[in-house]
């Protein structure tokens, strides 16, 4: 009974026609058409239109930006702090080159800065009343929000590698004094021989500060170092390191070591790593205020110029920062009358004394 019905349905289906059907018998345009024309300008405009593969997937534009501290730094010390913030972004940029992290780029940068005993970190650091070297240093990373601190640690060359060890290997965010000495001995860390990080100048520095006896710390000099990276996966990290100000009390405790004051940064934001008057930016939240001005939607720049002057206003503290944000934006700026600072992005190094300076010259590492 079936197949009568079955041969006939099968022999319309293969009969020989010049009208194509589809299988609901819908009659589709001829080949070149001027409908079927019309039809390919359309699908031309919609894929002119479309932004190609390639940008949704381009990775990201490595860069690595640091400071040397906010402060009067005299003329003849600035030629020395600007040939090592250009040092420390280039160390911390070829780290990324050979497929290094940005936590790792922060702390080879902020290293550099350690050992230069030009700067205000690990070895020429600020002496404190009694003459003893005193440091403070902080780390973290924006995508897993890990952080590590250390304060008043003494004996120690680079304070920043152990605030990473801090991170890596403790459930803590901050080791202080003693503790964070003992913990630096338990994990085979090395220290310096007492004394060894001293240098001549602030032995200088800290005589003449008592003859002087400032007691307006607003008008002392801190010039911490940090440092901001994004990789080439867009994470990001900040880090700061510091030796305090001259003269201050033995086991005082500055902005740099705590997460939010002396550094801050969230992989879906920016990092900040700030320098200056401690007291004012631990009262005024400095990096966590700009990282809310560019979630307000300002851009790098913005954030920090406004943020550090409203905290000059308000407090009366000078203060500097920098910040990256997670698409590369750039921000620099200072209430102190210099902060040496330098990036490297691509082939070139970009440098200067303040916020308004800005010098390039091709890099010793290049490119991405």
């Amino acid at each position: 009974m079936w197949l009568p019905l079955f041969s006939k349905f099968h022999s319309m289906f293969n009969q020989d026609s010049e009208v194509k059907s589809t299988k609901i018998g819908v009659q589709l345009p001829e080949k070149g058409s001027e409908v079927q024309q019309t039809a390919g300008r359309i699908e031309a405009k919609i894929m002119a239109s479309k932004p190609p593969i390639k940008a949704l997937c381009t990775k990201q534009d490595m860069c690595v930006l640091v400071h040397g501290g906010g402060g009067h730094t005299p003329d003849d010390r600035m030629p020395a702090k600007i040939d090592c913030v250009k040092k420390s972004a280039i160390a911390g940029f070829r780290v990324l080159k050979q497929g290094g992290t940005s936590i790792e780029a922060v702390e080879a940068a902020i290293r550099v800065m350690e050992d230069d005993p030009i700067m205000n970190a690990g070895y020429g650091s600020c002496l404190n009343i009694e003459g003893n070297v005193e440091m403070d240093a902080s780390i973290m990373c924006g995508k897993t929000f890990s952080a590590g601190g250390v304060a008043c640690v003494k004996d120690i060359k680079n304070p920043i590698s152990l605030a990473k060890l801090v991170m890596e290997e403790t459930p803590h965010a901050l080791l202080s004094g003693e503790g964070a000495e003992k913990f630096a001995e338990d994990n085979n860390f090395p220290r310096v021989p007492p004394g060894s990080l001293v240098t001549p100048f602030r032995k200088e520095e800290l005589e003449s500060f008592k003859q002087n006896m400032k007691d307006e710390l607003g008008i002392i000099d801190v010039e911490t170092v940090g440092a901001v990276a994004i990789d080439r996966g867009g994470r990001l990290a900040a880090g700061t390191s510091t030796g305090g100000f001259v003269g201050k009390m033995p086991g005082s405790v500055g902005d740099s070591p705590q997460i939010g004051k002396g550094a801050y940064c969230d992989d879906d934001v920016a990092a900040v790593s700030s320098t200056g008057h401690g007291e004012s930016i631990m009262k005024f939240c400095l990096p966590m205020r700009i990282f809310t001005e560019i979630q307000l939607g300002k851009n790098a720049k913005e954030a920090t110029t406004i943020t550090l002057k409203q905290m000059k206003d308000r407090l009366h503290g000078e203060a500097g920062a920098i910040c990256i944000t997670k698409d590369g934006d750039i921000g620099i700026f200072c209430t102190t009358p210099k902060m040496a600072w330098a990036y490297q992005r691509g082939e070139q190094i970009h440098y200067g004394k303040n916020g308004n300076e800005s010098f390039t010259e091709e890099s010793i590492v290049k490119g991405n």
